[in-house]
């Protein structure tokens, strides 16, 4: 358990860099968001197919494409918006608020899919201990962007 909650912490950083990164190459592409995120999708679509040919079966995974219903391929555009929603709100909100609100996102979100079990997901019921640890996490939102008006 305790290797997967690393790898979850390493993901949540490598969006922190991400970001960043890939606001830089958009200012450097003349200012452009859609062009910098093409570019960071067409780099990455590089690496998973040749660890696809390294390690997986891709001739019966891409055999078994036609079979699948045409939603389960929403995440690939998801995963294109939130590439450029990042590489666009990065400059303008900072990077530590604009993870602050995606972050809240995913957490209502996830809990919807878990408590419901949806997408075809196991259902895990939310608890009011849920509930309190979200309200936290809002509470820590609003003291990390409202404190000094608070307190000064």
């Amino acid at each position: 358990m305790v290797i997967f909650i690393c790898m979850a912490l390493a993901a949540g950083a490598a969006l922190a860099v991400q970001a960043a990164i890939n606001s830089r190459l958009a200012k450097g592409l003349l200012v452009q968001p859609l062009v910098a995120a093409t570019v960071s999708f067409a780099v990455g679509t590089i690496l998973l197919l040749a660890l696809c040919v390294w390690k997986a079966d891709l001739s019966g995974a891409w055999q078994q494409m036609p079979q699948q219903p045409w939603w389960k391929y929403l995440g690939g555009l998801l995963g294109a918006g939130f590439v450029f929603t990042t590489i666009f709100l990065a400059p303008k909100l900072g990077i530590t608020n604009m993870l602050f609100f995606v972050i809240v996102g995913q957490l209502l979100t996830a809990a919807v899919i878990d408590h419901f079990g949806l997408i075809g997901m196991a259902a895990r019921p939310f608890h009011i201990w849920h509930v309190f640890g979200l309200l936290i996490v809002g509470l820590g939102l609003a003291v990390f962007f409202f404190g000094r008006r608070w307190l000064g």
